[in-house]
């Protein structure tokens, strides 16, 4: 899924199944993280019950992570 931000370009959106995917987790692992505040894990956009998750924040949570890690 995509939208259009006329000053950002364009921004992707998730969805959690494609977010577990991307880590490689389970949808269980996903709730947890999302329900952990020492792991501030990105939070979703909720449409519809349906979760979409910005790619951008995504990408800085991984980012940030690795900073802490080396």
């Amino acid at each position: 899924m995509k939208q259009e931000h006329s000053e950002r370009g364009k921004t992707e959106f998730l969805t959690g199944p494609q977010v577990a995917e991307r880590y490689k987790i389970s949808g269980m692992t996903l709730y947890r993280w999302l329900r952990d505040p020492k792991l501030a894990f990105p939070q979703p956009m909720v449409i519809n019950r349906r979760k979409f998750f910005n790619e951008t924040e995504l990408t800085a949570w991984e980012r940030d992570r690795a900073k802490g890690a080396a």
